[in-house]
């Protein structure tokens, strides 16, 4: 097979797909990969590390998109990138497609597969894509959240553990998965008062004993997420429900009774945001706006900022993947691997998974029903 990684253009995505590592993985078991020039310069690889290892470096998108059986991204296509994909050709990549609704339209029209690295789940519900970054992401939610509630940025002037005399600041968590406990972590590292509302008992139970007892564990419902939203100084939505829009969990209301200079960091915010005020994705090179006297982070690529980490994380995780893609084929992998069939989100035209189709108002057409016949 022949897989082609594409440099990234988003703002600030300075991740690339593949590292030399997997570019070896891949050559050495006979496949073809395409990299294009300068795609790992913002993960400090340069192309001829990806040459020793084996890959041919490529001048243009277009030319590498035109050439490869799969593309391989980090993040998902921008409408410049659109026109190049073809029908039958592999997109494996983190998509989103619940608030994506331009990409789902052109990934049917032109009858890509396309593969989401965050839908793909294991049997205990567990998603092993997903989860580097959202260690990555949960972690960097404080650190982020530290720095904008500096004075200098707009926030209220308040350290996130202050001082012997001087309260710590409060920061409230919206849901306890990856994300969230990691960004409890951190938090709680910092010398912050945490506070975590989760929906899963068993999950408060888990975080209960993993922190024993140093953060406040509360359960979710309108009532303590507006208890707690009003006290915060920090505020971090860690909420996700595979390829699903997130629900809305703090209103506007809510936000607008917090206190002036708060922060908001919403991690969620590629699946629609869990918070109503976060209205819009920001960028790396304009990464908050203010509303309602509280500054807001949408940063749909928060792990960017930290890329050679991300890149090296996300490379461990995906290439079983991508490697059991290019021995079998999409049909025999899927059928030979569950999770990777969860992670099939448009095929042939059709969209195959529940929660994007109900999301975005599409017919749902089982996988299986795609390939009966075949």
């Amino acid at each position: 097979m022949i897989i082609g990684v594409p440099r990234e253009i988003k703002d600030n995505e300075n991740r690339v797909a593949l590292t030399p590592a997997g570019v070896e993985e891949l050559t050495s078991r006979g496949h073809q990969v395409l990299v294009e020039t300068g795609a790992g310069i913002g993960s400090g690889i340069i192309d001829e590390e990806y040459e020793i290892a084996g890959a041919e470096i490529v001048s243009s998108s277009a030319d590498l998109i035109g050439e490869a059986d799969m593309i391989v991204k980090v993040k998902e296509p921008l409408p410049s990138e659109y026109e190049l994909l073809r029908p039958g050709q592999i997109l494996f990549t983190y998509l989103h497609l619940a608030a994506e609704p331009e990409l789902t339209r052109a990934l049917i029209e032109n009858r890509v597969t396309a593969i989401a690295y965050e839908t793909i789940q294991l049997a205990d519900g567990s998603l092993p894509l997903l989860k580097p970054m959202s260690e990555v992401a949960g972690r960097m939610a404080v650190q982020v959240g530290a720095q904008f509630l500096e004075k200098t940025y707009g926030g209220r002037g308040v350290l996130l553990g202050g001082v012997p005399g001087v309260p710590p600041a409060e920061v409230v968590i919206l849901g306890g998965g990856i994300v969230g406990s990691n960004a409890a972590r951190i938090a709680l590292g910092m010398g912050a008062h945490v506070t975590v509302i989760e929906k899963n008992p068993e999950r408060l139970r888990y975080l209960s004993d993993i922190f024993h007892g140093n953060i406040m564990l509360v359960m979710s419902n309108r009532y303590n997420i507006e208890r707690a939203v009003g006290y915060a100084d920090l505020l971090i939505g860690a909420v996700l429900i595979p390829g699903a829009r997130t629900p809305i969990l703090v209103t506007e209301e809510m936000v607008m009774a917090m206190k002036p200079g708060s922060v908001i960091v919403d991690i969620d915010v590629d699946q629609g945001g869990c918070i109503e005020t976060v209205d819009r994705r920001t960028t790396h090179s304009d990464p908050v706006y203010i509303k309602h006297d509280v500054v807001h982070y949408s940063v749909g690529n928060v792990a960017a900022a930290v890329p050679r980490t991300s890149t090296f994380a996300l490379t461990n995780a995906t290439l079983p993947y991508i490697l059991q893609i290019a021995e079998l084929g999409v049909r025999r992998a899927v059928l030979a691997d569950e999770s990777l069939a969860k992670g099939v989100n448009v095929i042939g035209g059709a969209v195959v998974h529940q929660a994007v189709a109900e999301a975005l108002g599409y017919n749902y057409i089982p996988l299986e029903e795609m390939w009966i016949g075949q």
